[in-house]
């Protein structure tokens, strides 16, 4: 049964856009919003709605920025080893004001996902978000069932499709360290049978640097057509061997990008063939294990399908109807795009990588291997597209990020990292919908929190800023919206839009139930007043003479709107 409501007010609220092909300027944004990866290379999706939520769209790849503005977690000091009494209390101090304002963050970040949710009709999202080597947020929203029963969960499992090219990343690196695996040595010294169709162009050797950074010039997928659904028939690795042969190049090599499930399947290949063990006892022994990344596996769960593991729907229709999607078998293309994982197990993935580059201890990889990961090995000649070994790595205002997002039939996932201010945010969603807009909106809010000035208390004193705290109506001239506390202060919140951060009004107490709006730059503008019934409770917030009406309050820990 096609997943539904019932009510219809949504319809509209979802669109696709195919395209032959995506500008190379927006490869590496698209691979965190999970867009270049399976069959989203062909297909960019896009949730039109209200123009509020278009317009929040619009500026969504500028939102990535908000992570680099976040600073880093103190770590809690040690005097015993010389940091002294004052410096430690410094640093716990800082480092409970950032405690505090992630959860006045992540309160709002909760009830805008789970709003635009309900308008996307996406069934489930599990989110996560990770600050040096905590995982400081991890919520689900949505149900994971075709009853609609069992609630989603930071533990929920997902296909994370091409999130797999990283751990096949990791693994090609670990046999590079032992000196099995050369990245510049030929892939055919490796896999001997590895051989495309004869192609009379001149080209400098297929290696697995080129097939980590998609430059290979191979094709994009094996010769079978496992993204046609309803069966999705994935090839098994003797197929993809017998296929192979026939299959020609499409560039010379290290020319072009060319993103390739069929080359990272082929470093995958590489990876049992220099360790001489199969590809998933591998990955699982030498990574995951380690790790603990205890709900990842190579593959697809079969046995928890509607319990842990999450039913996949498809794309939204003009109904505002999800079709189920048919579970799929990744078999043979596992190492490009067969994992499956939930985002808490995402988040002890990239702090992991945290650790490993702060502590400088050898985990898995050595730092300086993982390093060399993050770099860029590829960059288009117009300097549009960059990548990493299997990250994709890009740079906006001079900030480094790396990640990846993922694609399947039924599932759509993103994990975005930013070394520098040990931040990364894991989305996990079982539609075909845009977990980059969640990442990025998420992101976003913690920074404005994180950046925003608290203000002082009137002189009239403390204000109990929770009894303001609720949802106000909005209609008929716009969706209802959301106040709640914020930085000594209120926030007033949108939450049918895309820039959730951005479309955010910040209140200073003035005391008295009166509240001074605030623009972005500090600058005050008109008073608020907010309305009390009788018996003294808040029945609305009056401005310009006219009152929004307080409709309920927030539900303790709910993130329902």
């Amino acid at each position: 049964m096609p997943f539904s409501s019932s009510t219809a007010a949504a319809q509209s609220t979802g669109a696709s856009d195919r395209k032959a092909g995506i500008p190379q300027v927006a490869l590496a944004k698209a691979q965190l919003a999970g867009t270049i990866s399976g069959q989203g290379g062909t297909m960019m999706t896009s949730r039109l709605g209200m123009a509020s939520r278009l317009g929040g769209r619009l500026k969504g790849c500028a939102m990535a920025l908000a992570l680099a503005a976040l600073p880093v977690l103190p770590a809690r000091a040690d005097t015993h080893a010389g940091v002294g009494v004052e410096q430690a209390e410094a640093e716990e101090a800082e480092a409970s004001r950032q405690r505090a304002a992630l959860a006045e963050a992540m309160s709002l970040g909760g009830l805008w996902i789970e709003t635009q949710r309900r308008y996307a009709r996406i069934p489930a999202i599990s989110v996560a978000v990770v600050r040096g080597e905590q995982t400081v947020w991890s919520q689900g929203f949505g149900t994971i069932d075709r009853q609609q029963r069992v609630p989603a969960s930071g533990d929920t499992i997902y296909s994370i499709c091409s999130i797999s090219k990283l751990f096949t990343a990791v693994a090609v690196m670990q046999q590079w360290e032992e000196g099995r695996l050369r990245l510049d040595e030929p892939v055919s010294s490796y896999l001997p049978w590895a051989t495309l169709a004869a192609d009379a162009r001149e080209s400098v050797p297929v290696t697995l640097r080129g097939l980590l950074t998609h430059s290979a010039g191979l094709p994009r997928e094996s010769a079978h057509p496992y993204w046609t659904g309803p069966d999705f028939p994935f090839p098994t690795r003797e197929e993809i061997r017998s296929g192979l042969p026939g299959q020609p190049s499409l560039h010379p090599a290290s020319t072009t990008f060319q993103y390739s499930n069929l080359g990272i399947t082929l470093a995958g290949e590489a990876v049992e063939a220099a360790s001489g063990e199969p590809y998933d006892g591998y990955v699982t022994a030498r990574i995951l294990a380690p790790l603990g990344l205890a709900d990842t596996r190579p593959g697809i769960p079969a046995g928890l399908y509607g319990k842990q593991l999450a039913v996949g729907w498809g794309a939204l229709t003009p109904e505002g109807v999800r079709p189920e999607v048919r579970l799929f078998d990744p078999r043979g293309i596992t190492p490009a795009a067969g994992f499956s994982s939930t985002v808490n197990d995402l988040a002890r993935f990239a702090a992991w990588q945290f650790r490993l580059l702060r502590t400088g201890q050898p985990e898995v990889l050595r730092p300086s291997t993982l390093r060399e990961m993050h770099r860029v090995h590829y960059i288009t000649p117009d300097r549009e597209t960059s990548w990493g070994l299997g990250f994709a790595a890009w740079q906006m205002d001079g900030r480094n990020f790396v990640g990846h997002g993922g694609s399947c039939p039924g599932y759509r996932s993103t994990l975005m990292v930013e070394p520098a201010s040990e931040t990364a945010i894991a989305v996990a969603m079982n539609a075909m919908d845009d977990p980059g807009v969640y990442a990025m909106g998420l992101g976003g809010l913690m920074a404005s929190r994180l950046d925003a000035k608290s203000y002082d208390a009137p002189e009239s004193g403390p204000v109990e800023f929770e009894a303001y705290a609720g949802f106000y109506g909005g209609q008929p001239w716009g969706p209802d919206s959301v106040i709640l506390p914020w930085a000594e202060g209120l926030a007033w919140a949108e939450l049918a839009t895309g820039d959730p951060a951005g479309d955010l009004t910040r209140l200073k107490p003035l005391g008295g139930d009166r509240f001074r709006v605030m623009t972005s730059k500090g600058e005050e503008r008109d008073v608020v007043t907010f309305v009390r019934g009788s018996d003294g409770r808040i029945t609305g917030v009056e401005r310009f003479g006219n009152t929004s009406p307080h409709l309920r309050p927030l539900a303790a820990g709910s993130t329902r709107p």
